[in-house]
């Protein structure tokens, strides 16, 4: 009998520990054949009829099902660990990191355009390079230094505001505004630091260059929405190229493929970047080439109901050789750049 309840026991154990499951329908990207397959159920989201990146008929769309009153974070953070190697084989490392924390609160939904707040929450920077670490910070006092004090101050008066953005359903934001009152913020905190009118007012013309609307739509669009305008079926692949300096010469290339759509969260690889590409000039017996490449690959995800950015986590190498050579004999200096660039990063 003994034995007889122990097996009991046991029967009741394995049965209360065996995890329900479900069966879920997915594209296989090997075959594109669509097959089912048995997964935890506890692990299965539901995806709505009326998701944001929707499959008609093998083909997925972006679009924004955004609710009214609901805020979505977007929160940006890059790391850069850059190593110099100089003519002698000595290297020095120096590390820094920026991180911008945003949110978007949808206050109404017009026809197909979204009335939505961008709310300014905070900035952080830090340099660390040969044992020593600096660190500004909007959620920290202000530094001591008296260098980093006018950077706190600025970072300091942009946060804590906010903007107003008008997005249609498919990504595509209509206008930004709000920028002038935070302007005149930025030049009132600096006023006890920067005495000059002058030079305040260079300052803020500075900062015009990187935050305003066509800077900031151009950032909102590449980051919400990257699926091609006509869709894409998984495992199909497309790419984009961007200007990497002035004058438009150097391209950045962008390869993507649609990976997968699965319980709820859709996820496209990104691949490419600058080639490698040369240039020497000579004068004399003297000849100074200089060499540069830029490689990057990751991945990003998207909510399946919402469209809303979920994740993104790319990794970019630079590698930038300067050489400079006599015939007979020649030093190099080479530098190495190694950056993570991520979207809500704690949504990895």
């Amino acid at each position: 009998m003994k034995n007889i309840a122990a097996l009991a026991l046991i029967s009741i154990a394995l049965v209360s520990c065996k995890k329900e499951t479900a069966t879920v329908t997915k594209i296989d990207p090997k075959t594109g054949k669509t097959i089912t397959v048995e997964v935890p159920a506890d692990s299965v989201k539901e995806v709505k009829a009326d998701a944001a990146i929707k499959d008609s008929l093998g083909v997925f769309k972006q679009t924004f099902k955004l609710e009214k009153g609901k805020t979505y974070p977007l929160t940006t953070y890059q790391r850069d660990t850059k190593t110099m190697t100089d003519p002698q084989g000595k290297t020095m490392n120096g590390t820094s990191e920026s991180t911008d924390e945003m949110s978007f609160t949808v206050n109404d939904i017009k026809g197909n355009i979204y009335d939505m707040t961008i709310n300014l929450i905070g900035k952080r920077n830090s340099q660390s390079s040969q044992g020593k670490t600096v660190i500004v910070d909007t959620k920290l006092p202000i530094p001591k230094e008296d260098d980093l004090k006018m950077i706190w101050n600025v970072n300091k008066a942009l946060t804590g505001n906010k903007l107003n953005m008008k997005m249609d359903m498919k990504g595509n934001v209509v206008s930004i505004t709000g920028f002038d009152a935070i302007y005149t913020k930025i030049s009132n905190a600096l006023k006890d630091i920067v005495k000059d009118a002058n030079q305040r007012a260079s300052v803020v013309a500075s900062l015009k260059q990187t935050f305003n609307e066509k800077v900031l739509k151009d950032q909102f669009e590449k980051n919400l929405s990257v699926l091609p305008k006509k869709g894409a079926k998984i495992g199909e692949k497309w790419s984009t190229s961007e200007n990497a300096d002035e004058a438009g010469k150097i391209k950045v290339t962008s390869n993507y493929t649609l990976k997968s759509a699965e319980n709820g969260i859709v996820e496209i690889s990104i691949a490419g970047g600058i080639p490698k590409k040369e240039e020497k000039k000579s004068q004399g017996e003297m000849t100074h080439s200089m060499s540069s490449e830029l490689a990057q690959n990751g991945t990003i995800k998207f909510d399946q109901n919402t469209g809303w950015i979920n994740n993104q986590n790319i990794s970019v190498k630079t590698t930038q050789v300067e050489t400079i050579s006599d015939g007979k004999q020649s030093q190099s200096m080479k530098s190495v750049s190694n950056s993570s660039v991520m979207v809500n990063p704690s949504a990895k």
